[in-house]
């Protein structure tokens, strides 16, 4: 289970998958705190996992910032990250297509999972 918060080319910064949460915005905010300006992250925030990287593709937004992918990761998969190198070999690939297929639109996604 995850929530995963990025941003695409046109549009800006939103959740992609909430977690099957119905409030993800509260459960980001509590595991982001305090690395809100780091450009990677894996924090172990209780039972959860913070998880910020770059796109690995160096995708940019029409400003030309890196578009970065922050997710919060829950137990089971959350016990097996200790490093953002684990994230990009655990996480990404869950999400790499998922987010291949978005992140041009001009449109967001409707967040979901």
């Amino acid at each position: 289970m995850l929530i995963w918060a990025t941003r695409g080319r046109t549009w800006g910064f939103r959740f992609l998958r909430d977690g099957g949460l119905e409030d993800s915005l509260l459960v980001y905010d509590e595991v982001f705190s305090d690395v809100e300006d780091e450009r990677e992250v894996c924090r172990r925030v209780g039972r959860t996992v913070a998880l910020r990287f770059p796109d690995p593709e160096r995708r940019q937004d029409r400003a030309g910032r890196v578009i970065p992918h922050d997710f919060v990761v829950f137990e089971p998969l959350a016990n097996r990250l200790h490093s953002v190198a684990d994230g990009l070999q655990l996480v990404w690939p869950e999400v790499a297509d998922e987010f291949a297929r978005v992140w041009e639109q001009a449109e967001p996604p409707l967040t979901g999972r």
